[in-house]
């Protein structure tokens, strides 16, 4: 991969693609951006990747060296309240990324998620989707199946057509940028509730890890100087950042600075993991993964982010 490259981000508004496209941008890259959104920003076309048509013609009026795919529809619940929209984007859109991957032989960056490793009790390497049994790795989501969908097709691409992707998958990415919705994660949510006096549940015995989005993008940057086609990596926080989520709910709330009287404890939510141990020594061997911003630092940044954004809580 030359130095300076011409790059295009699907999903590239988002939240996480707003942060990868500046991260881009600052090593000199020529980056462009598709999403959803009707405006006039400097490189940036409205597309959506459900169209082959849409899509097709920005990549055919550019030739693109490197496309970081994330457009994506997210979340569990999400996909139970609106799986239409889910199921298409994720995987038609995935699937017409390919066909024009395919054609016009750009490198593709896949985005998947932790999510695939569903039900895996163990740590949770890149090959234990392919050295454990489904019964192991049973995936309890459209979302997480619409992930794994995603990354077996860009496998049988590659196999059939030759395509180069990787296949990244991101761990509980947070951080400022990230707009409240009921369907993101567990850190935006605990923030925005907190922030509005609004009530939320914590499931006791769950265990997660979190990744600064800035820290994230940086690693998924390093892809476009190190791209191993075929690989696959997971990008997550440090190994000792792994907390229970009532510890990042306090958190949280000390950053907001209130009382945990809006918070229901429960034990042990149904349908869901309780302990995700990601191991992410591939990252950190081929893409010089190190994160640097503790949660503590983090959710705090993310606080104030949010106090700006919806105007509260000052």
């Amino acid at each position: 991969m030359v130095d300076s490259s011409k790059i295009l981000v699907t999903g590239g508004s988002g939240f996480i693609g707003t942060n990868l496209v500046n991260e881009l941008r600052c090593r000199g890259h020529e980056v462009f951006a598709v999403d959803l959104l009707n405006n006039e920003r400097d490189q940036y076309a409205r597309a959506d990747v459900r169209s082959i048509r849409q899509i097709e013609r920005v990549l055919e009026k550019n030739k693109f060296d490197l496309v970081y795919h994330l457009a994506a529809e997210y979340g569990r619940w999400n996909g139970e309240d609106h799986y239409e929209n889910l199921w298409e984007t994720n995987v038609i859109g995935t699937k017409n990324m390919l066909r024009l991957q395919e054609r016009l032989k750009f490198r593709m960056v896949f985005f998947s998620s932790a999510e695939v490793y569903g039900d895996y009790k163990g740590r949770m390497t890149e090959d234990v989707m392919e050295k454990n049994p489904i019964s192991d790795t049973y995936q309890m989501n459209d979302y997480a199946i619409t992930k794994w969908a995603g990354e077996l097709m860009c496998m049988n691409s590659a196999k059939m057509f030759g395509t180069e992707t990787v296949r990244v998958r991101p761990v509980n990415c947070y951080g400022p940028g990230e707009h409240y919705t009921p369907y993101r994660g567990f850190i935006p949510k605990f923030i925005y509730h907190s922030l509005n006096d609004k009530p939320y549940t914590v499931f006791r015995g769950h265990k997660r890890i979190i990744d600064f989005v800035e820290d994230s993008c940086r690693t998924w940057a390093n892809i476009a100087d190190n791209f191993i086609p075929g690989e696959v990596y997971n990008v997550a926080g440090r190994p000792e950042w792994e907390k229970e989520i009532k510890e990042y709910s306090d958190i949280v709330l000390k950053a907001v600075g209130r009382s945990d009287d809006i918070v229901t404890y429960r034990e042990g939510e149904p349908f869901t993991t309780e302990i995700k141990t990601i191991d992410c020594s591939k990252a950190i061997r081929d893409l010089k993964h190190d994160p640097k911003v503790a949660p503590e630092e983090g959710i705090k940044r993310t606080v104030e982010w949010m106090k700006w954004y919806y105007r509260v809580g000052n």
